[in-house]
């Protein structure tokens, strides 16, 4: 199972960036996959979730309204367009994903056996 991010960069507050998570060596639709951020110095935190037919998606507190995670089975990917950007979202991104997390746990990141590489987002004020 490999998961690739992509798609980070810099951008200036209010801009706009869209993640891109890449799977193969799995069955896709049948994971769930999440993206966690580790902004620096600080521990990673949940971003968002999205079930494996991408019918549900749940959001952090802190993004919801400006990013939207969807899905195309088809390709094997999932996107987070992230619109809005503060400088307080400036992390490394990771995509996450796992076939048996219960809702419960969707947010926890020690519930997701998979893990990509992380991508670089940096914001400027």
């Amino acid at each position: 199972v490999q998961l690739q991010a992509s798609g980070g960069g810099l951008v200036q507050a209010g801009g706009s960036l869209r993640l891109v998570c890449a799977a193969s060596g799995l069955t896709f639709s049948t994971y769930r996959i999440a993206w966690f951020r580790q902004p620096p110095g600080k521990e990673r935190e949940f971003v968002a979730t999205i079930a494996r037919r991408g019918g549900n998606t749940f959001y952090a507190d802190s993004v919801k309204g400006r990013f939207i995670i969807s899905r195309d089975n088809a390709k094997n990917t999932v996107y987070l367009q992230m619109n809005g950007l503060k400088p307080e979202d400036t992390a490394v991104y990771y995509c996450a994903g796992d076939r048996g997390i219960i809702q419960s746990q969707m947010t926890l990141a020690n519930a997701y056996e998979y893990w990509g590489q992380g991508t670089q987002v940096t914001v400027s004020s």
